[in-house]
């Protein structure tokens, strides 16, 4: 009966952990809470300060409500918002074109050595600037308008899709290829007819995802002068103009509702 008990301690479950030891554990997590409570210090928030700034956004908010608009200013709402959706259809489009060759470049299964690094800067590079600081860098390179945002919408979509289609090119089975490359076909014909037809799912998968997420920024470049309806709403908010800012606002979260619904119905029919 002793060898049973022992045995079934022995065997019994216990949770995964990082830690080696309980002193470890316990430091760890202590260090955590001085972290945050040094940050939370060193923000210098005073409860007065919480209090006013807590009335001052009510106020904000009931001097934008009801969202209103004159009927010049939807002229500007529905120019704005075109024009968002067309410099995000552009943009997704001329970043997925050229997403595609620096995803094969990322692929270490399909690319030598220094091309694979070569493909993996340009993800890297692509991935590390926000969105807001690639249209501030575009809107200084062309000037103010929706060609900033579609530059800077089509370089960060560079770095989110190519490397997501590395890693499921990464992933392929090589027979696909062997066997075309075996029968005398090119390299152009492997990639095509051997790589290509597996990875097609992941490709229109992440198109649409990416295509929700340029709408979404779209609508924030334009803060920035890399146009779209951002443009309006910086503009309304300068003139203090609240119930015109609420409605932009509450288009904005409709347009990318819908976007989202779209997108999560299309990406249910291609699985």
């Amino acid at each position: 009966m002793a060898a049973e008990s022992g045995s079934a301690v022995e065997g019994s479950w216990e949770r995964p952990t990082a830690f080696y030891n309980k002193k470890v554990k316990y430091l760890i997590y202590g260090l955590i809470l001085l972290f945050f409570a040094y940050s939370f210090w060193n923000l210098r928030i005073s409860p007065s300060r919480f209090i006013r700034g807590i009335g001052a956004g009510v106020e904000l908010i009931s001097s934008m409500l009801p969202p209103a608009y004159t009927p010049s200013q939807r002229e500007l709402l529905i120019q704005g918002i075109v024009e968002s959706i067309v410099m995000t259809i552009v943009a997704t489009t001329i970043g997925i074109i050229l997403s595609v060759p620096v995803a094969v470049m990322s692929s270490n299964n399909l690319s030598p050595k220094p091309v694979y690094y070569v493909g993996r800067s340009i993800v890297a590079v692509t991935r590390s600037l926000h969105e807001l600081i690639v249209a501030i860098i575009m809107v200084k390179a062309v000037g103010f308008g929706p060609l900033a945002g579609v530059l800077a919408l089509a370089f960060k979509t560079i770095g989110f899709f190519a490397k997501l289609l590395a890693e499921e090119i990464e992933d392929i089975d090589r027979g696909q290829m062997e066997a075309i490359t075996a029968v005398g076909g090119t390299p152009v014909q492997t990639y095509l007819y051997g790589v290509l037809p597996q990875v097609m799912p992941r490709i229109i998968g992440l198109s649409i995802y990416r295509l929700d997420i340029n709408l979404r920024h779209s609508t924030v470049v334009g803060i920035v002068g890399a146009g779209g309806i951002g443009i309006t709403l910086l503009n309304s908010f300068d003139k203090y103009d609240y119930q015109f800012s609420m409605a932009i606002i509450a288009v904005i979260v409709a347009i990318v509702m819908i976007g989202e619904g779209v997108s999560a119905l299309a990406r249910r029919r291609i699985q």
